[in-house]
């Protein structure tokens, strides 16, 4: 039996992720403190601050990987970006007015994915990504990802993503690629 047969990916709404917080918040913790990242308690604080508002989306979508007993391995989640994001408006560089237009339908913000270390490489990230955009029926996926976070980069290109540009996703972060998946 393959590490990959030994866990469950379950989708989750946006009152599921909220009950399932603590496992988020664990395996983010845990994988965003590693480089590049060095996420720091304040940096978790911060953004479990907002996935409770994010959890609240009517189309948010969690994707959880456990164990058998239980132990959260990985996560993921999103939304679909509405007509007002800002997303878009932190490239560094302005793209083309039709890649940017958003209309709550078109386009799955892809907001946090993450596994911890001894998952890494048995699959657990492709399915927990299957998982979260088989929930919904948008045209494509949008991330942001850290050009030196190569693991990830390598995953996300693998699955089809390219680059469209690079962004500030907040204020005083180094620049991040901007990846788009076209899925239908």
């Amino acid at each position: 039996m393959s590490p990959a047969d030994m866990i469950t990916v379950e989708a989750l709404d946006g009152e599921g992720a909220a009950r399932a917080e603590q496992d988020f918040r664990a395996v983010y913790a845990e994988v965003f403190a590693e480089p590049p990242y060095n996420e720091t308690a304040d940096g978790v604080a911060s953004t479990f601050r907002r996935f409770r508002s994010q959890t609240r989306k009517p189309a948010f979508r969690g994707a959880l990987a456990r164990t058998k007993d239980g132990e959260p391995v990985g996560m993921a989640f999103g939304y679909p970006l509405g007509s007002g994001t800002g997303w878009w408006g932190h490239l560094t560089e302005p793209v083309p007015e039709e890649m940017s237009r958003e209309d709550g339908q078109r386009t799955f913000g892809l907001m946090e994915m993450a596994v911890r270390a001894s998952w890494r490489r048995h699959g657990v990230a492709r399915r927990l990504h299957e998982v979260l955009l088989a929930g919904g029926d948008e045209e494509r996926a949008l991330l942001n990802v850290h050009p030196a976070s190569e693991a990830a980069q390598a995953a996300y290109r693998s699955w089809g993503y390219r680059k469209v540009g690079e962004a500030r996703p907040w204020a005083g972060a180094e620049p991040h690629d901007v990846l788009l998946l076209t899925i239908r």
